[in-house]
């Protein structure tokens, strides 16, 4: 029986939590949050009664768990990864690892030193129809124009949220570790040069933070990507979802059947369809296959995807993977898009 101490009683956090209330292999012996109100509203959605604290260290110290699930805000997870190594726990982590490159370093050197496995809460790498759509965009030749985004028109508690999240990184920051890594896996090619633009729609985020941002990022084998993240009220519904792939043989590209709600988080990873697109044309000049359309309708909801990597970090302990790859990702993305940031800020671009 693992014991699992849950670290942050947000969106993320309450997702974890229920994956490890429905293990019956594991055991929940506490809940970790800055205020108790998020504690309860969480052991009320579980129908239990866990333990809660306010004060991680002790929290760590009382419980001595196996394993630490890290759901807190950014400015954080370097700290809360390291003392639980060394604490004697396994780690799954969100997305950002660290605030910086070195941080990130540090966490990853820490697991390796203390031979703990350590998992970084890349959703889309567990998720069916994200993996079919970088499977087919690897066929579709390079170089690889890839173009990615995700806004958000956040109100009510999401704007909240954001707002907090915006007291750590910004929107390309939080987010976009995960499409840049997308990025990475498609291309199999070291990121060159970033370039980032932003600006501040709001003045009720700091006043050196900014709600909206755009990368671009150039690869050593001629592809480019860029990827777009906005939050705020202000953010617009239209072409909010942007995911496509492509290359010399064609292209694919996620689609969404109908209106989408951009503040709605299954949307953020639910896809609908998949339609590819093969470039290759007769003497005409016309095309010789009709674009395909790939139905994933039936697919994991967020919950279910926050259980499958859980179930993969599990899975690590008891079979002793291998992780190297997943964590040397989890730095190349991030320094992706850190580079970003810093050329918002230098307005210049930024070579790796």
């Amino acid at each position: 029986m693992y014991k699992v101490l849950i670290a942050g009683c947000g969106n993320m956090g309450v997702s974890h939590a229920k994956a490890y209330h429905g293990f019956k292999n594991c055991e929940i012996v506490g809940l970790v949050s800055r205020n108790e109100k998020s504690r309860n509203a969480l052991n009320e959605k579980l129908g239990s009664s866990y333990p809660g604290f306010s004060n991680f260290d002790e929290a760590l110290e009382q419980t001595k768990p196996d394993i630490v699930c890290i759901s807190t805000y950014t400015e954080t997870h370097a700290e809360y990864a390291i003392k639980s190594m060394k604490a004697g726990a396994h780690v799954f982590v969100e997305k950002p690892l660290a605030e910086r490159v070195e941080e990130a370093q540090k966490v990853i050197d820490t697991a390796r030193e203390y031979n703990k496995k350590l998992i970084v809460g890349y959703i889309l790498r567990v998720h069916p129809a994200w993996k079919k759509f970088i499977e087919i965009g690897k066929t579709m030749g390079s170089p690889w124009v890839m173009r990615l985004n995700l806004n958000q028109q956040s109100q009510g508690y999401m704007w909240d949220v954001h707002k907090n999240l915006m007291n750590s990184c910004s929107p390309i920051v939080d987010c976009g570790v995960h499409y840049i890594d997308v990025m990475c896996q498609i291309t199999g090619s070291k990121p060159l040069r970033v370039s980032g633009i932003g600006a501040r729609l709001t003045d009720e985020v700091d006043a050196n933070m900014y709600n909206y941002g755009q990368l671009q990022v150039t690869f050593d084998d001629g592809s480019v990507g860029w990827y777009e993240a906005g939050w705020g009220p202000m953010m617009s519904e239209t072409a909010y979802f942007v995911k496509d792939i492509v290359g010399p043989r064609g292209s694919i590209s996620m689609i969404e059947k109908g209106e989408g709600i951009s503040s709605d988080i299954d949307s953020h990873t639910k896809t609908q369809q998949l339609k590819v697109h093969h470039s290759k044309i007769d003497k005409d000049n016309n095309f010789i296959r009709k674009d395909e359309l790939i139905d994933t309708t039936d697919e994991p909801s967020h919950d279910d995807l926050c259980r499958m990597e859980q179930e993969t970090l599990l899975h690590a302990i008891e079979h002793d993977d291998d992780l190297t790859e997943i964590q040397d990702a989890a730095i190349q993305s991030l320094a992706v898009v850190l580079a970003a940031d810093e050329s918002f800020r230098t307005e210049r671009t930024v070579t790796l």
